[in-house]
């Protein structure tokens, strides 16, 4: 038996068809191992990571081991990615494999995966370094900075390497559209009667930039110049002129592409489209959907080609290629059909949906261009004693090319663009025109953004890769709530305004340029041109420096010593009352603390006077006993206690003002005559009452390495052979 081991448990079903009895397909059900929960697991000067199995991953480990010490061969067959190479090298490490295969594909056909098993490899251990140095920045960037902001803001805050550009993103374009100042101004279109084939009429708009607008002015302001210019009862044709244009196919679809088009044409948001697309992959239907490849293999623009051609759809005479943007993987091609020939595929009407829009970008990526016939007019008018020059642009499709499958790239959130036909004139000939209409316009604000249009330009700017978009807006929409939506337009919350307000200046990762170059360095290492540790280090060492600076900025100062004070913030749980209030940077030395007045330091909390250390000294250690009273958790106490403390913890009586009888209880007793019969160490019987119950105590106690306990007899000595004390 060969053990083939998917990252999927959705392809253990199809892929176990293809192999045969003579196979074992397992899923790893994707990571097995991470860093652990509730620790930072890394630390300096190495920074290596520790690795602990995931609670379901112990689970499945077991039963990878298992069948692994029966298999002649292990092929592990995880997704093509960074990701999928990281969890082929956790199974591997994980387990002590040897002799693994590595086996990589694109598409779950049989041909695919059968070619694959003739072409295996070793894991590449770059491309696990890529994916461990990304996962330990993240961690690095959350465990060290989102303490500090929430320690100096008051409010559970989150900071996060590309999550907060990303809300930065938005937040920046919000206060723009608020400090967007409206001006209003006026235009002019000319409406033209029907003629020759348009029946609708036609207009002319006027051109206020040709002689009318002031230097520095890029509107006409002046409402009763705009009215002179739209009573203009007779215009001459200065020109006409005609030409063609032509536009090219969208390329196919990237991740990122397919995201925007799914948010836009389909209104499905980008978590729940990579959804989709992993059935859709799982099941066979199309090729890997993490890809940031515009193009695609030879083979498929070949089928595609064919599948054209025999239904009459026009291609041109070569292929069609695209230039990648700037730092792309490309280490697949685009999404594609795997059977270009099936129309249909998918479980539900959203796979369907979703594939059809797939099938269609692809075939039209490799159709000829949409031609059209352009026409343009100019116009001239008198207004004001002043020539005013009017313009009319029109365009008719002449040749559908692509776009008898696909009208739009279903990325763009504009609508299509009109044709606006427009009628064929001579230069020369006079026009009357029916209406001259006065047009009041508004400047708009830039536009919100929405999913579609936030994951263009987080890849515009170079800010995450495409397999994490998704992501990253689920993180900081439903999971940290620092945006909203609003008729699927984000907003940012007041949290989200609060976090990027505190970071932005402060932090580097929170620069658009910074995180672009990190996703280069992250590039540099999958290609084994850049290490692990020295980028880790100088991450940490800045981001110590940079939190460092960070509550020195924000923190009050201390009133007793001028250190920064620090906000500690615990929300209460079982068992634990919870804290809120201020302490001094400078503790234990400076023991200033202060309540929490809305997120700032407020009444002095440590007012009680310090105790003087006495005359009497420690029977222990010979330092100066301190007589302390008072109350805690609503009991009374009132003893001497060593100055020593915590290093000596001896502790006294009070006997009318003076150092009693110890009653440390931690204090060594001394040892009796007895022995302990379990590891021959020496017991020491211990008397008392017990502070906490009241209660009276009597037992001998072990002062040896087992710590055992017994009752005393009758005669005052260990029961040795009766019931240890409980």
């Amino acid at each position: 038996m060969k053990l083939f081991i998917v990252e999927s448990p959705g392809k253990v079903k199809k892929i176990q068809g293809f192999l045969g009895p003579s196979y074992r397909v397992m899923a790893s059900f994707g990571h097995v191992r991470d860093l652990p929960d509730r620790e930072m697991g890394i630390a300096p000067p190495d920074f290596t990571p520790e690795y602990v199995a995931t609670e379901r991953g112990k689970g499945i480990l077991a039963k990878i081991r298992a069948a692994a010490k029966d298999a002649e061969e292990v092929y592990l067959a995880t997704d093509p990615d960074r990701e999928g190479e990281a969890i082929a090298w956790h199974i591997e490490d994980a387990l002590g494999l040897k002799g693994a295969k590595r086996v990589s594909y694109t598409e779950i056909t049989e041909q695919a995966v059968k070619t694959a098993l003739r072409s295996t490899r070793g894991i590449d251990r770059h491309l696990v370094a890529a994916q461990e140095c990304r996962r330990v920045l993240d961690r690095l960037v959350g465990y060290m900075v989102s303490p500090a902001l929430s320690r100096q803001s008051g409010d559970k805050l989150s900071a996060g390497r590309v999550q907060s550009p990303a809300v930065r993103l938005v937040v920046d374009r919000e206060r723009a559209i608020r400090d967007f100042k409206v001006t209003a101004h006026f235009g002019v279109d000319l409406v033209f009667e029907a003629m020759e084939h348009i029946t609708d009429g036609w207009k002319a708009s006027w051109l206020p930039k040709e002689g009318w607008l002031e230097e520095g002015q890029d509107y006409i302001l002046d409402k009763t110049l705009a009215e002179q210019v739209a009573a203009v009862s007779s215009v001459v044709v200065l020109d006409c002129t005609e030409s063609e244009s032509k536009t090219a196919p969208p390329a196919p679809f990237t991740t990122s592409t397919m995201q925007q088009a799914a948010s836009t044409a389909l209104k499905i948001n980008p978590a729940a489209c990579m959804a989709l697309a992993q059935r859709l992959y799982e099941n066979g239907h199309i090729t890997y959907m993490r890809t940031d490849s515009p193009n695609l293999s030879e083979e498929a623009i070949a089928e595609i080609r064919s599948w054209a051609a025999q239904h009459d759809y026009p291609v041109p005479a070569a292929p069609r290629t695209w230039k990648s943007k700037e730092g792309a993987q490309e280490a697949h091609e685009a999404i594609r059909p795997t059977h270009i020939e099936a129309e249909e595929a998918g479980e539900n009407e959203e796979e369907q949906a979703l594939y059809r829009l797939i099938r269609l970008r692809a075939i039209a990526s490799q159709l000829e261009e949409a031609v059209y016939a352009v026409r343009s007019l100019r116009l001239e008018g008198e207004a004001a004693d002043r020539k005013a020059v009017f313009e009319a642009k029109g365009r008719t499709l002449v040749q559908p090319g692509w776009k008898a499958l696909v009208t739009k790239d279903q990325t763009d959130d504009g609508e299509e663009e009109d044709e606006n036909q427009i009628p064929k004139l001579e230069a020369g000939l006079s026009l009357n025109p029916q209406e001259g209409k006065l047009l009041s316009k508004k400047t708009r604000p830039p536009a919100r953004y929405t999913e579609a249009s936030l994951i263009r330009e987080l890849e515009k700017r170079g800010i995450g890769r495409p397999s994490t978009y998704a992501a990253i807006l689920e993180n900081i929409t439903t999971t940290h709530q620092y945006l909203g939506l609003e008729k699927r337009n984000l907003v940012p919350t007041e949290k989200g305004e609060k976090a990027v307000d505190a970071m932005n200046g402060t932090f580097a990762f929170c620069d658009y340029d910074f995180t672009k170059k990190m996703e280069e360095e992250l590039d540099a290492i999958a290609e084994g041109k850049g290490r692990y540790q020295p980028l880790v280090a100088e991450s940490h060492k800045q981001l110590r420096a940079e939190i460092d600076a960070y509550i020195a900025v924000t923190s009050p100062k201390c009133p007793e010593c001028g250190q920064p004070l620090r906000h500690l913030v615990k929300a209460a749980a079982k068992g634990h009352k919870g804290y809120n209030f201020w302490g001094c940077s400078g503790h234990p030395d400076c023991p200033a603390t202060f309540a929490d007045a809305g997120g700032v330091p407020g009444e002095r909390q440590d007012t009680k006077p310090k105790a003087e250390p006495s005359e009497y000294v420690c029977a222990a250690c010979g330092k100066p006993l301190i007589h302390r009273q008072g109350e805690k958790n609503g009991r009374a106490f009132d003893f001497w206690g060593c100055s020593g403390f915590p290093q000596c913890k001896a502790s006294f009586a009070n006997d009318a003002g003076k150092p009693g009888e110890r009653q440390d209880t931690k204090a060594k007793k001394a040892a009796s005559e007895h022995k302990c019969p379990k590891c021959k160490g020496d017991l020491a019987r211990r008397q008392g009452t017990s502070q906490k119950t009241g209660k009276a105590y009597d037992f001998y106690s072990c002062l040896g390495k087992c710590k055992a306990t017994y009752n005393p007899t009758e005669d005052g000595t260990p029961e040795f052979e009766g019931r240890q004390r409980k």
